[in-house]
């Protein structure tokens, strides 16, 4: 059975900084080791919302909207995973945060990519959830012909949640996924350069994902040194928001300590 990717929200309880020329959002619940959690493509923080509860028992979560999502700002309004990732260390910059795990859903994972190759020492574990390391030609075809108008339901819906500027928030987003599908500089990563990530860094994956074959997680595996890799059978992109998949518990165990490495599917 499938969540919503983003539950309907009845109050705010997030806060709102400044970040060079963007208002960012971000929410934060529980205390602990910080945990930072970003959201897909056209998602905001509210894509976390299901599994906020358990994550804080153990955890100082830092959810965050980045640049043009949610309630975050973009006035340049262009999107790029680099720019998202400087975003996101900048606000951690302000909350005076410096080491941290982190865990992303797609866009929100290539974001991390960005972050754990570019200061490795700050990340300690991090999971990614049907990340990429570059787009391959059946995401970019994708991504280029995409329009409100043939999104699955599931993510028309999430779009109208979060963009919380309405319609024109929407066009903007939707057409910065599509000039995504022309940008071969952002996503662009090879296995030498993944090798420099020292965080520990679970990579979770569906095998029937329609954007990133299963051959790109499994090559992310091998580059990440000391990754784990979590294949979820008949899971589609993002399938963690199946009820079906012990997610939290696993992604807990996992960010919990080296020996909890391992997935499982208890």
């Amino acid at each position: 059975m499938t969540t919503t990717y983003a539950p309907n929200q009845t109050t705010t309880r997030g806060h709102a900084v400044q970040i060079n020329d963007i208002e960012m959002y971000y929410e934060e619940y529980g205390v602990g080791k910080p945990l930072v959690l970003l959201h897909g493509f056209g998602g905001c923080s509210q894509n976390w919302h299901p599994f906020t509860a358990r994550l804080s028992e153990r955890h100082r979560l830092i959810v965050v909207d980045m640049r043009g999502h949610g309630y975050s700002t973009n006035p340049e309004n262009k999107f790029t995973h680099r720019e998202a990732a400087r975003d996101v260390f900048l606000l951690l910059e302000k909350l005076g945060v410096g080491r941290f795990s982190a865990m992303g859903m797609s866009s929100g994972g290539m974001a991390l990519l960005h972050m754990a190759t570019s200061q490795p020492k700050r990340i300690d574990s991090m999971v990614l959830i049907s990340a990429t390391s570059h787009f391959p030609d059946q995401a970019r075809a994708i991504m280029r012909r995409a329009s409100f108008e043939t999104m699955p339901q599931q993510v028309r819906e999430m779009y109208r949640e979060c963009a919380k500027r309405g319609d024109a928030q929407i066009r903007q987003l939707i057409a910065q996924f599509n000039a995504l599908s022309k940008d071969y500089d952002d996503m662009n990563f090879t296995a030498q350069s993944l090798s420099a990530i020292t965080a520990r860094t679970l990579v979770v994956h569906g095998d029937r994902d329609h954007f990133f074959p299963v051959e790109i997680p499994v090559s992310i595996y091998r580059s990440i040194p000391d990754a784990a890799l979590w294949i979820v059978p008949g899971g589609d992109h993002v399938p963690v928001f199946d009820s079906t998949v012990p997610f939290t518990s696993t992604a807990l165990r996992f960010l919990e300590g080296p020996d909890s490495k391992q997935p499982s599917a208890a």
